[in-house]
């Protein structure tokens, strides 16, 4: 993939419109101008269906196009197949720079994987529930229950926001094994004495694993969770060119 910024690079976003849920489609669009310009909307299912009504609503707000695809044959999935044909067809074109495939559906494996042998970079989003091969065959994956916004937290007459506790329940625990890998990973990219700039962690846990997000475990950056865990230490170090400071990290 060439060296454009993410404004720069253009996306084809491919949504699975029957495995999906509309209520994170303002938060999933945000979310995707992060990694590069949508220049490719669309939309798969079969429309005359009464599930599918609460997307026909928000396709026009947020210019997504949808395709129409009748289930011809019960038991079958006629949307994977018009979005894989769709996605090769958009390959071939050479139009875009990434595609960004919104499923929670392990059908999608195999398109990703052939994506990404033709250099393209692949999105993953989908629901907590997306089985781990179509996870680890896209560059990245985004667990949709993230991007939905925290409520407004209110007080009074007897109404209470919610608790630490529950809030905490809401996101994944940082266990034993995440520790170890991120510990692992900065002793992969470490100097001599252990010191790793914390970018180059952040890519490394990106490739090890697609679906590793800070926000998954309840913080918005990487540099929080790192400092949340005590037996790895953080340094701020001037940087020569800006006023801004980097973050090196170091296991105990």
């Amino acid at each position: 993939m060439s060296t454009q910024n993410n404004s720069d690079k253009r996306l084809a976003v491919l949504i699975d419109g029957d495995n999906i849920p509309s209520a994170y489609v303002k938060e999933m669009m945000e979310e995707i101008a992060k990694y590069g310009n949508p220049t490719i909307k669309r939309i798969y299912g079969d429309w005359t269906k009464p599930h599918l009504k609460k997307w026909k609503d928000l396709l026009l707000t947020n210019a997504i196009t949808p395709i129409q695809q009748y289930a011809y044959t019960t038991g079958k999935n006629a949307t994977d197949s018009a979005m894989i044909i769709d996605a090769m067809d958009i390959l071939y074109s050479g139009k875009v720079d990434g595609f960004c495939l919104v499923s929670s559906d392990s059908d999608f494996t195999r398109l990703a994987t052939r994506l990404r042998e033709a250099g393209l970079n692949v999105i993953g989003i989908g629901e907590r529930k997306t089985p781990e091969p179509f996870i680890v065959a896209c560059d990245r994956f985004i667990y949709i229950e993230i991007l939905k916004p925290k409520p407004e937290k209110t007080l009074g007459k007897g109404k209470v926001s919610k608790t630490k506790k529950e809030e905490k329940d809401e996101f994944e625990p940082i266990t034993a094994k995440v520790r170890r890998l991120i510990e692992s990973t900065i002793s992969d990219v470490g100097d001599d004495d252990g010191w790793a700039f914390l970018g180059d962690v952040g890519s490394l846990l990106q490739k090890k694993q697609p679906n590793f997000d800070a926000r998954n475990y309840g913080f918005q950056k990487l540099t929080p969770l790192i400092k949340s865990i005590k037996s790895i230490e953080t340094d701020e170090r001037e940087s020569g060119r800006s006023r801004s400071r980097l973050i090196y990290v170091r296991v105990k």
